[in-house]
């Protein structure tokens, strides 16, 4: 659906040449932009059950991953992912990124539809437009 525009997004806020630390933050602040454009929609709990789910099938091919789940129910999942980031090699967590993100774009998809999801998710994907002089003093 939008897997170059998901790619793109998380090589544009990790940065040239990241460190695992630069992977976890791209990661976590591309989740926080989709879980604020989507709980509105599908709510909270709605969000949290699909990345619960997304990371359960990711983490099929990544191993990794299934520890970002966490095993105790007050773990914050999004700790885990981080500290779980921090801990792979940056390529890695890199890819599993970019899975884990797809997976829940294409959960999210077949739950209400691509195109609401395109709409929804599309700001995430589609960096901002740099301003030019001429924007910024009339």
């Amino acid at each position: 659906m939008c897997r170059e525009s998901i790619r793109r997004t998380l090589a544009l806020s990790a940065g040239i040449a990241p460190d695992s630390r630069g992977v976890a933050e791209a990661t976590l602040r591309t989740w926080g932009q989709m879980a604020a454009r989507l709980a509105p929609v599908i709510g909270a709990r709605g969000v949290d059950a699909l990345f619960g789910r997304s990371l359960q099938v990711t983490s099929a091919t990544f191993p990794w991953l299934s520890k970002a789940g966490g095993s105790d129910d007050s773990a914050n999942p999004l700790t885990n992912l981080r500290a779980s980031l921090e801990a792979i090699d940056p390529v890695v967590g890199t890819e599993g990124s970019f899975a884990l993100l797809v997976a829940f774009t294409e959960l999210l998809a077949a739950l209400i539809g691509e195109s609401l999801t395109e709409r929804l998710l599309d700001p995430v994907w589609t960096p901002p437009k740099p301003t030019t002089e001429q924007e910024t003093h009339p």
